[in-house]
């Protein structure tokens, strides 16, 4: 009769005896065994959880200290080699006695690893101290087919207060180091926020500037794009004005040559009308008028006639009248011609009392030139200085003196002296005087 066994994935099956040279070894599966003449044996293939626990061991300076470590170990059961073992060293057993194999393997290798370490390299790097104890137990293990799953290190304690110590010393420095990093935190923080302070005025100064010359070169733009729509509209206004200008010139020579054409017409109409006017002008003026003509220069030729005539006439009288006057102006001037040629031989004859004849006719002259001013006047003042004449006499008197320094005028002029000339003359030209 032959049984039909199975385990789970967390053992091992081992059937030894009858048809096996070496025990056959199943981890989670399932076997046939034959009863009497084989055996059928089950290895735990569970993780174990140890708590390694090794009280007052002495580090490399001498220091008693206890540390206390968390271990998980189990049964390899991928590696055929390393399950051969694991069933030599652990079949039959419990599950108590394996723990307290690999217990007792770690605890040894965790006081071996603590005494060739100082408490500071222990209680600073945990991590070295568990790799060195997992490093050690492993290679111990492997050859009994166990396997360190992990390794923690749980706890570090001692009974003289040397932990208390270093940790016062190092809550110290640390608070010295926290004090220092603190302050140069600190300084750090002013320091930076200093810098980030500089940083963003630099920035808000450099955003201000792009902000500027964003603002300038939009303003050089827009006044660049103001000055071309500008010009573009001026050009354009300019054109449309010019087209409207073209377009009213158009119109305005079409107009002009419609009024052209409308006078041209015009000019047609008065023309003929002018035509008509002349032809009923030439019937009912022209005619008449050339009539009227003919009549009138008749008219005129017969008083033309009539007029040379009379004209004749008249000559003939004036020419006769002309003669008579001639004829007395002639004998008037032949006449005043012997007055005169007698005249001037009484001159020459009486050289001197000829001038003194003309000097007095022209004196009379002389004085009414000499009082005509005064005549005007119609107001004179007269200033005296108390002796002479005043008054009306006194305008007489200087009127008499201008006419008694004529002598002596006319003997600067002509070199006669009237006074005795006119006496000589008073008594010997008797013919002169006459």
């Amino acid at each position: 009769m032959v049984f039909f066994e199975t385990s789970g994935p967390n053992e091992a099956m081992v059937v030894s005896g009858m048809c096996h040279t070496r025990p056959l070894v199943i981890p989670g599966g399932r076997v046939f065994v034959w009863p009497i003449v084989q055996r059928l044996q089950r290895l735990s293939l569970n993780t174990l959880t140890l708590n390694i626990d090794t009280p007052n061991v002495y580090t490399r300076q001498g220091v008693a200290i206890s540390v206390t470590g968390v271990a998980q170990v189990k049964v390899q059961s991928t590696n055929e080699e390393m399950l051969q073992s694991a069933c030599q060293q652990f079949l039959g057993k419990t599950e108590t006695e394996m723990r307290r194999i690999a217990q007792e393997t770690l605890e040894g290798h965790q006081r071996a690893i603590m005494g060739t370490m100082t408490v500071e390299e222990i209680y600073q790097d945990r991590k070295k101290f568990s790799k060195s104890v997992f490093d050690v137990a492993s290679s111990d293990l492997v050859s009994m087919g166990i396997s360190v799953v992990s390794y923690t290190l749980k706890d570090i304690r001692d009974s003289e207060g040397y932990l208390l110590a270093l940790g016062m010393a190092r809550t110290a420095q640390v608070k010295r180091d926290a004090m220092i990093g603190e302050a140069e935190a600190k300084r750090d923080s002013g320091i930076k926020e200093a810098r980030a302070e500089q940083q963003k005025m630099a920035a808000q100064y450099t955003n201000d500037i792009e902000v500027a010359k964003s603002q300038r070169d939009f303003q050089l733009k827009k006044a660049a794009y103001d000055i071309e729509v500008n010009t573009r509209k001026a050009e354009a206004d300019l054109s449309y004005e010019l087209q409207a200008a073209k377009t009213k010139q158009r119109i305005k020579e079409e107009e002009m040559q419609i009024k052209v054409v409308e006078r041209a017409q015009q000019i047609q109409v008065q023309e003929q009308e002018i035509t008509r006017r002349e032809r009923e002008l030439e019937a009912q003026v022209k005619q008449p008028a050339l009539a009227e003509k003919y009549k009138l220069e008749k008219l005129a030729e017969a008083n033309k006639k009539r007029v040379i005539l009379e004209a004749e006439a008249a000559a003939e009288a004036i020419r006769v009248k002309g003669e008579a006057e001639a004829f007395a102006v002639e004998a008037k001037a032949k006449a005043e011609a012997e007055q005169m040629a007698k005249k001037a031989d009484a001159w020459k004859e009486y050289q001197e009392a000829a001038m003194v004849d003309m000097v007095l006719e022209t004196m009379p002259k002389i004085a009414a030139e000499v009082a005509a001013p005064i005549s005007q006047a119609r107001k004179i003042t007269m200033v005296s200085g108390g002796d002479g004449e005043v008054g009306a006499s006194k305008i007489t008197g200087e009127v008499l003196n201008i006419i008694r320094q004529m002598p002596k005028v006319v003997e600067d002029l002509t070199g006669i002296d009237i006074t005795k000339v006119c006496t000589y003359s008073f008594f010997n030209c008797d013919d002169l005087i006459l």
